[in-house]
């Protein structure tokens, strides 16, 4: 498969990584300056291009880029993005670094908002796990205990080019329904950054309460903001025990 991919941090990375891996051709770009992907491009074979030309001939597109920077995003692109791309966005909503933005906080699914300023239909797909997690615990198909990955969005055929690729990765995936629905995936509900298993995923989704996303999603940031994140390896895994407590994902 043909795969593009815009930020490479640390989920965008290990993407690129596991696509590659797993036998896609994989384009990616990022808002630093393609000079510094040179390192993953020899390590990959990943081929490290502008942002033009990262979005030309590719079946998928993978966004994985801070929230508050899809506006100017979508700026760059124009219409670009061909309608018959599939855009997979995984990006989360914290207002200690995106700031305020109304329609979120009134209620508007995060991948809502992503999908309105792209103009462009997506899948939310890779938000809900963390890089140490999303590196470490991927396992091949039908292993005992694998851990999945919600995944959402309006087009059948773009869910199933992304579960396809969660898959790749290592997880297995679930269809959660709608973008509208994707809300139960977003930070503060109980299957976010959880590491659940395909039947606790499934028990654990109808627990999410939209009204007490905001309130959960600042309370497990406190752990995450006393960590020092340069050494996001040594902790990963007590932010997930962290997260599993206050979520309520037991």
């Amino acid at each position: 498969m043909k795969i593009g991919i815009i930020g490479a941090g640390q989920i965008g990375a290990i993407l690129i990584t596991q696509y590659t891996k797993a036998g896609h051709q994989v384009k990616m770009t990022n808002a630093s300056g393609i000079g510094k992907l040179k390192k993953l491009e020899d390590e990959t074979g990943a081929k490290a291009v502008s942002l033009t030309e990262v979005v030309n001939d590719i079946e998928v597109l993978v966004v994985s880029i801070p929230l508050i920077e899809i506006p100017k995003l979508s700026k760059s692109l124009g219409q670009s993005i061909s309608a018959n791309t599939v855009v997979i966005d995984t990006a989360n909503y914290y207002p200690i670094r995106d700031g305020q933005i109304d329609e979120i906080e009134n209620g508007m699914p995060e991948s809502v908002w992503v999908s309105n300023h792209l103009q462009h239909h997506v899948v939310k797909a890779y938000n809900n796990i963390l890089s140490g997690s999303l590196v470490q615990s991927g396992l091949p198909h039908g292993s005992y205990a694998r851990l999945a990955l919600p995944v959402s969005g309006d087009d059948p055929h773009a869910k199933a080019l992304a579960m396809n690729l969660v898959n790749d990765s290592g997880f297995d995936a679930l269809d959660i329904g709608s973008l509208q629905d994707s809300w139960r995936q977003q930070p503060g509900s109980p299957v976010y950054c959880t590491d659940l298993s395909l039947p606790q995923l499934k028990k654990a989704i109808p627990k999410a309460k939209k009204e007490l996303l905001a309130e959960r999603r600042e309370l497990a940031l406190q752990f995450i903001l006393k960590q020092n994140p340069e050494h996001w390896m040594d902790w990963w895994k007590d932010c997930v025990l962290n997260n599993r407590m206050v979520f309520e994902s037991y």
